[in-house]
């Protein structure tokens, strides 16, 4: 093939050539007018920056017959082996397809070696990062003390990869990614010198669209040329890198800005339909944007707009829209950019941004008009002379109207717990041992049971209450307070739920009364003296178990009660 790829054609051929890395080629190019070569070297930074090519400048640097100078002669017998390839003593080294220990030892084994046809013996390793640790422990000490005659220049795109231990024995220099603005400096002058007509604009697009990388600006460059019919035209330029014209999104703003959403999606589908891509369309819109922000905050860095050019209708519309509204636009559209790393739908991502930008209510908050201004400035003015006329006022003359303290509000008085006592005195009166100790031995589980079926709330409840009475179909369930009661009381299903389970533990459908405790004690007394006034004696035993006991306590009875408590103590006669 006769026909050559722009980015080898024009490969950097001296430290000139290398385009935004002035940097890197400066101190290179000092090292060797002052004799200062090192013996090893490491270039990282992002594909397509020069890194091979600033290696393969050195290399002739070292090896020029005009040496030293800053600059190769590319004219000598060295130089011209260097760059064809026909010198064997300058060695560039794939590391991914040789990245074993051999390959790493034979170059180890060769180093000591002298160079045949020039003064120093050139290893370029590329994409070093891909060595084994094996080969790189075999590189370690050569590489911090190779022979004087041989340089190591070290390549790679990934720094983080490399040993520690291999990078402190070199010179590291990062390359970074090369501006907007080199590269279609770049552009213009391969163009102009292959005698290709262009339109200026197309320029830019593609620039931004190879992210900082010359290769791949000139394999678009090349796409797009031969996309062209005899002059490359911004339309060109957008078809091939497959982004949008400036006319598009300043549709799509327009949209967004005046809340119309359906104009904003119908424009977006076309836009898709014509083979866009909807993660480059976001980018470019986050541009957008950005170049509309900068404009409103630094008109005077005109030239520091990336996506757009300060025509007039992008100017106008810089000037309705708010800052605020800005921020929110590229805080939705960077969101949206996130999310579609992870997805399959890009799409969809994209169209949900537009309708949240669209119903964004920033509008109001834009930059007001001329007249608004001058509306709200004589407001101002007719408030300050009010308050001024105030001012001058006696202080007497200014009429004051006191409030008037608003009249409290009566308090009900809170239903108090109004407890069964008829029942409670009956369930007295019918109080047996049996009953009571049957209930007593399962109240545990039946509060189990009540966490077993998602009763929480009223198991918890329960864990202050006790019975104290029971009688063959009813039992008084004491509370520590009124409040408890009042809940237990009101919630009917709850009070069911006691007598199901102890239904099911016992065999009896126990009813529950429940009463607070200060209440149960007054009952208490009061049944107890109504029954020896009435000369009624309950079987023995039984009093106990109803916690009903005698005025006349034994003191031994009181003072196991004390110790122990009622519900471990059982008191036989």
């Amino acid at each position: 093939m006769s026909y050559q790829a722009l980015y080898r054609v024009w490969r950097p051929q001296n430290f000139a050539d290398v385009v935004g890395q002035e940097h890197i080629t400066k101190t290179l190019q000092n090292a060797l007018l002052q004799d200062k070569i090192s013996h090893a070297y490491l270039f990282s930074g992002p594909r397509g920056t020069g890194k091979t090519s600033a290696a393969k400048i050195l290399a002739k640097a070292v090896n020029c017959e005009n040496g030293p100078s800053a600059e190769p002669c590319n004219e000598c017998a060295s130089c011209r082996g260097i760059s064809d390839g026909s010198i064997q003593d300058v060695i560039e080294i794939d590391a991914a397809s040789n990245n074993g220990v051999d390959e790493i030892r034979d170059i180890r084994d060769k180093v000591k070696y002298a160079p045949g046809s020039v003064r120093f013996k050139v290893y370029i390793i590329d994409e070093v990062h891909m060595l084994s640790t094996g080969a790189f422990n075999a590189l370690l000490k050569t590489l911090e003390e190779p022979p004087t005659h041989v340089i190591f220049i070290l390549a790679t795109t990934e720094p983080h990869k490399i040993p520690l231990t291999i990078i402190s024995r070199c010179q590291r220099f990062d390359f970074k990614r090369i501006t907007a603005q080199a590269i279609t400096g770049r552009m213009t002058l391969i163009l102009n010198e292959t005698g290709t007509a262009f339109d200026e604009p197309a320029l830019p697009i593609i620039a931004r669209a190879a992210e900082g990388g010359m290769r791949d600006a000139l394999s678009l460059l090349d796409q797009a040329v031969s996309y062209s019919r005899g002059r490359l035209t911004e339309a060109d330029a957008l078809i091939v890198t497959g982004t949008v014209g400036q006319e598009m999104l300043q549709s799509i703003a327009e949209a967004v800005f005046n809340q119309n959403a359906a104009e904003a999606v119908q424009t977006l589908n076309k836009l898709l339909m014509e083979g866009k891509d909807p993660t480059r369309f976001t980018e470019d819109l986050i541009l957008y944007f950005r170049d509309m922000l900068l404009l409103k905050m630094a008109p005077e860095l005109e030239e520091s707009l990336e996506r757009t050019m300060a025509e007039e209708t992008f100017t106008e519309l810089a000037g309705r829209v708010s800052e605020p509204a800005i921020y929110e636009y590229i805080a939705i559209l960077n969101k949206a950019q996130q999310d579609m790393k992870f997805t399959n739908h890009a799409r969809i991502y994209l169209e949900v941004a537009l309708v949240k930008m669209s119903r964004l209510h920033i509008k109001a908050e834009s930059a007001a008009s001329g007249p608004e201004i001058a509306g709200l400035l004589e407001k101002i003015n007719r408030l300050e002379q009010e308050v001024q006329e105030l001012k001058k006022r006696p202080a007497g003359s200014v009429e004051t109207e006191v409030p008037k303290p608003a009249a409290k509000k009566m308090s009900r008085p809170s239903n108090q717990f109004k407890v069964a006592v008829p029942q409670i005195e009956k369930v007295l009166s019918e109080a047996t041992k049996q009953d009571i100790q049957n209930i007593k031995s399962r109240w545990g589980n039946m509060i189990g049971y009540l966490n077993e079926r998602q009763m929480r709330s009223q198991a918890a409840l329960l864990n202050d209450a006790e019975p104290v009475a029971a009688s063959a179909d009813s039992f008084v369930l004491k509370f520590k307070y009124e409040i408890h009661c009042q809940m237990a009381s009101d919630n009917k299903a709850f009070m069911d739920s006691i007598s199901t389970i102890l239904n099911e533990l016992t065999g009896k459908p126990y009813r529950p009364l429940v009463v607070p405790e200060e209440a149960w004690l007054d009952i208490r007394r009061s049944f107890v003296k109504k029954q020896k006034e009435e000369g009624v004696t309950a079987p023995p035993g039984e009093e106990a178990e109803a916690d009903v006991p005698e005025e006349e306590e034994d003191p031994l009875v009181s003072k196991a009660l004390e110790l122990v408590g009622e519900e471990f103590l059982e008191i036989k006669d």
